[in-house]
């Protein structure tokens, strides 16, 4: 059962993909895509508890064993990622169709916008699934595709403008990892991230520095970590909120994630430890000190984003075990905290229609709801205890002080100040958005004629000239609530998912457990050594009757 469900996080949307091309009604391609999205939460749930409980499964596509095959990976902290990412993709696909029921379909693209939101989560799971680095080069390109169309809805010029600025420092970063991919062949001969990570022992330290350096600035370009992050802040905001939301909760979450990936797997040496502390220290900093000159809520939470992936830098650098666990936890926290924040932007817009500061006030008395939905994630992502925030923190500074490094402490120094200035940023914006008097804002009386979450059609008006003001869809708020809701359920079950992380960063930390799952395709014979498959041959390869059977690998 388990090898079909591995599969099943790239191949269902897929599925549903094509089919919201083929039928015409537009209820029907809607109760497609968010069933689909569903069942996805469903499965990840279910690969959590298994992967938990038996150990890591693998999948190697059409009977090829590994390392000749495509492999596909099931571990903790893979299916970690996945379960918190459907989350995140079912709640802003029910955010985005109750945008679009209320405001009507003819002016926006939506039957674009469904497929290509279905393709986006099938190159982020496979991103997370997958166990060699080309098939993971796969998924951020298809990712990549749908990431553009998506950021140029409506087609305004701004848009396309910032989405062509998106697909040029994308294209780059593609072109780098490409580059880092040919290098890892040409020294090691296989592109399998276990095999890789066996080989790489052997090659000499500066070599395999250069080779992780190369990945590094790809990922880190996806991560948006400094200085490779001035592309986030001018391409985001752009976007409509949903689009924007679920970038931010995802996308530099997948870079992320392979870092952790190329750390703990493949460059297990250490020896750029010191200089992802430093990347961190500056994420953080400079991240936080851009936030706090923005006026644009969007662009303020964008340079949050970029502030906030510094903390998990920091746990990956530390090397432990505890600031790996510390690090997938921030992680948890910031997609679902991160994402309900920009859908709250979203829903200020289209209760005051605009989201400059300068324009908002009063939403505090307007729209008491969108005030409490914007509240508990601002302090949550500010870290006030006990949010899982503050959580996240403490488990990250834990990690650092048991390191005890001079450059360790001032990490911890650079992530509490980091935290106090992120949460002076989240209290500017409810004293000037939610408490002050509209009527005390520089430009209170200017507003948007009719804003949407689909299509750039605003024009410059005053607040009595807008159409229907202060209606916002019932799916909408449902659904922010629902993000902020699990945001919650974070601090409630705390004890339960620190446990988790801790188990995905232990099994990370030890690269002979994912080695052997992957290498070992042969569950009844698990005293075949990995080193069996580093010279692979034609001879390895399958008979015709062996084609097409899924093989899994437990762990050992």
């Amino acid at each position: 059962m388990m090898p079909y469900l591995t599969a099943m996080p790239i191949l269902l949307p897929a599925v549903a993909a094509a089919l919201i091309f083929v039928v015409r009604p537009m209820q029907l391609q809607r109760t497609i895509a968010l069933g689909t999205l569903f069942a996805l939460a469903a499965i990840a749930a279910t690969m959590i508890i298994t992967v938990d409980v038996h150990g890591i499964h693998t999948v190697q596509m059409g009977g090829w064993d590994a390392p000749i095959g495509i492999t596909l990976v099931a571990d903790r902290l893979s299916t970690v990622m996945l379960f918190v990412s459907s989350i995140v993709l079912f709640a802003v696909m029910w955010y985005g169709i109750s945008q679009g029921l209320r405001d009507g379909d003819e002016d926006d693209p939506v039957a674009v916008f469904l497929p290509v939101y279905m393709l986006l989560s099938m190159g982020v799971n496979l991103s997370f699934l997958a166990g060699d680095l080309f098939n993971l080069y796969v998924g951020f390109e298809v990712f990549l595709v749908a990431s553009y169309v998506l950021l140029t809805l409506g087609a305004s010029p701004g848009r396309v403008r910032a989405g062509i600025g998106y697909v040029m420092v994308s294209v780059a970063s593609s072109m780098v990892f490409l580059f880092a991919l040919a290098l890892i062949y040409a020294s090691v001969g296989t592109v399998n991230m276990a095999q890789v990570g066996i080989r790489m022992e052997e090659i000499p330290t500066g070599t395999r520095a250069a080779i992780f350096a190369t990945l590094l600035v790809a990922f880190g370009i996806k991560a948006a970590v400094f200085p490779l992050d001035a592309w986030l802040p001018d391409s985001y905001p752009t976007a409509a909120s949903l689009v924007t939301a679920v970038f931010a909760g995802l996308l530099t979450k997948v870079g992320v994630y392979a870092i952790i990936r190329m750390r703990s797997v493949v460059f297990t040496d250490g020896s750029l430890d010191t200089l992802l502390m430093w990347v961190a220290l500056l994420t953080m900093i400079v991240g936080i000190m851009g936030a706090l000159a923005q006026n644009d809520i969007k662009r303020l939470l964008s340079f949050t984003l970029v502030s906030h992936i510094g903390y998990m830098i920091f746990g990956i650098a530390l090397t432990s075990v505890q600031g790996l666990s510390g690090a997938i936890f921030y992680a948890i926290h910031h997609i679902l905290v991160q994402t309900s924040l920009f859908l709250v932007v979203g829903l200020i817009e289209r209760q005051a229609g605009s989201a400059q500061l300068r324009r908002l006030g009063s939403l505090i008395y307007t729209s008491p709801l969108v005030a409490i939905l914007y509240f508990i994630p601002a302090l949550n992502l500010g870290g006030i205890p006990p949010l899982s925030g503050y959580l996240g923190k403490v488990m990250l500074i834990q990690a650092g002080a048991q390191q005890g490094t001079w450059l360790a402490w001032v990490l911890i120094a650079g992530a509490v100040v980091t935290s106090l200035l992120t949460l002076y940023a989240m209290i500017l914006v409810w004293s000037k958005a939610f408490l002050r008097d509209r009527s005390d804002a520089p430009e209170g009386e200017v507003a948007l004629a009719r804003p949407s979450n689909l299509a750039d059609r605003y024009s410059t008006t005053t607040m009595a000239e807008r159409e229907d003001p202060g209606r916002v869809p019932v799916g909408m708020m449902a659904s922010t609530a629902l993000l902020v809701a699990a945001s919650l359920s974070i601090t409630v079950l705390a004890g339960p998912i620190s446990d988790v992380t801790d188990r995905a960063a232990q099994s990370a930390q030890d690269q002979s457990i994912y080695r052997d799952a992957v290498l070992h395709p042969d569950p009844d014979n698990p005293t075949r050594r990995p080193e069996k498959f580093l010279e692979p041959t034609l001879d390895d390869a399958p008979s015709d009757s062996q084609t097409n059977r899924p093989t899994t690998g437990g762990e050992r």
